[in-house]
């Protein structure tokens, strides 16, 4: 006997599929092409290119004193960095979805350590860190930073991803000394040179050929995880030579077995600020520009790095703009008041985050997985000094190479764009800042669109923007102006 049925076949609900597994939904990993497996190592390259960031960072911070005198341990500035990266990575990847590591800003440290801290206390710098963070943040949520980034040209976006490019890879060709500075570069022509004399020399250096061309084999191989595997062989090539040969000459990592593994944390930094301290230390206007240096940078360094590694990891629309970039910019500007906070130094978006995307990254998920590593070096701080910048350099001139690429989509032909396009991607690794490379390109497009009688083509956003960089190039004259009023 057969078991008949008076309901139609087409009114039957559709069988669902085979139900996605919960991280797969939550970051929407399927969607934008991606794997659990390549997020996962994504997310442990990144942390490989940029784990130097715990080292240097107190090295930075710590290598000078405040106004009183007082000097930032090791233990205290390690322990600050770790944690304000874990805790906004993690925060990136799961309120912006997007494959963007957030750590201390290495650059803008050295504003805070040079420049401020002599003129005021730590926790008065500190403190002005925060209120830098506080206004990035309300000019992300105000939708003014977003407004910012999508009156820029497609032409000059892509530019600052080529400018970023170079950028990334002359560091990593400095970081791995296969680039040096030439000796009194002041009186040379040649301001910089291959190798320590002109030549290549040192096992480090051969560390980084070797890594360096396995890369290049396995990026042309399309095979999976290339970059990891590579950045991994090279710091095991590395530990070798160095047990068999004990090489001095490997810079700031020297690649050993670490003593020990767990080391404690010191959290005396932790909500140690004094908001507006500085302004009485220093005086109001020596402080005013420290915080307009910081914001500026702070602005417009982030947006370049966002909208090229977002570019790389084709997250960007027809018109070149990210999805979800306003909360993006909202944790950017959140990692500057977390790095006040915690003594670390305005934290914000790395370029490295272009090695886990080179790796395949695509969503927050291997931010997370970034951001958990940081955490875990909070205890296992020893084993971020196994990998030596030799051995992870490599990821940085592979990915440059990548992002450079895209300079095929300029117009070149276009002489509104031609120049500005090119002190954009010029300027960005010869003088080693994105702000920099930034306002040279819009001051420029700006001055060509007024000079051709197409002002109006810049429109007012622009417009303000070119007179603001014009500000931030003449802020010493300018200082000093205000200073003799």
């Amino acid at each position: 006997m057969t078991l008949r049925s008076d309901t139609p076949e087409a009114a039957l609900p559709p069988s669902p599929g085979p139900r996605r597994p919960f991280l797969d939904r939550l970051f929407d990993v399927g969607g934008r092409g991606s794997t659990l497996g390549r997020e996962i190592r994504g997310g442990v390259t990144t942390f490989v290119a940029m784990s130097y960031v715990i080292l240097l960072n107190p090295l930075v911070l710590g290598a000078t004193t405040d106004v009183t005198g007082a000097r930032l341990t090791t233990e205290q500035v390690t322990t600050a960095t770790a944690l304000a990266a874990a805790v906004m990575t993690v925060l990136m990847g799961l309120v912006g979805n997007a494959p963007l590591a957030v750590a201390a800003g290495l650059g803008v440290n050295g504003v805070v350590a040079f420049q401020m801290a002599p003129t005021m206390t730590w926790p008065q710098a500190f403190g002005l860190v925060v209120v830098e963070g506080v206004c990035i943040v309300l000019m992300a949520v105000s939708g003014v930073r977003e407004r910012v980034i999508n009156a820029i040209p497609a032409p000059l976006k892509t530019a600052i991803t080529v400018g970023i490019g170079l950028y990334i890879a002359l560091v990593g060709l400095v970081s791995a000394g296969f680039v040096t500075r030439t000796p009194d570069a002041a009186r040379s022509t040649v301001p910089v040179r291959m190798g320590a004399d002109g030549h290549l020399q040192g096992w480090p250096v051969l560390v980084f050929c070797v890594g360096l061309l396995l890369m290049v084999v396995l990026v042309a191989r399309r095979t999976p995880g290339a970059v990891l595997i590579s950045i991994v062989a090279a710091t095991l090539l590395a530990v070798g030579l160095n047990l068999a040969l004990d090489i001095p000459d490997w810079g700031l990592v020297e690649p050993r077995v670490p003593d020990h593994l767990v080391g404690a944390p010191d959290f005396s930094l932790l909500g140690r600020v004094d908001l507006l301290g500085g302004f009485a230390s220093a005086g109001a206007i020596a402080a005013t520009v420290f915080l307009f240096t910081l914001v500026l940078s702070g602005f417009f360094d982030a947006m370049g790095t966002i909208t090229s590694v977002a570019a790389e990891a084709r997250m960007t629309d027809a018109d070149g703009r990210v999805p979800g970039m306003g909360r993006i910019l909202v944790v950017d500007g959140a990692g500057a008041v977390v790095g006040g906070l915690t003594g670390s130094s305005p934290n914000t978006v790395f370029l490295e985050s272009a090695a886990g995307v080179g790796e395949g990254a695509r969503t927050g998920l291997a931010s997370v997985v970034t951001g958990l590593l940081f955490g875990l070096t909070l205890l296992f701080t020893p084993l971020a000094a196994v990998v030596p910048a030799q051995a992870a350099a490599p990821a940085l001139v592979v990915v440059g190479g990548m992002m450079v690429a895209q300079c095929r989509s300029i117009p070149w032909q276009d002489p509104d764009y031609t120049i500005p396009v090119f002190l954009t991607a010029a300027v960005i690794p010869f003088t080693y800042s994105i702000t920099n490379g930034v306002g040279a390109g819009l001051v420029s497009f700006v001055l060509v669109k007024t000079f051709r009688g197409r002002w109006r083509e810049a429109g007012w956003t622009l417009t303000a923007i070119a007179l603001l960089f014009a500000a931030y190039f003449a802020v010493e004259p300018i200082e000093t102006l205000l200073k003799g009023c």
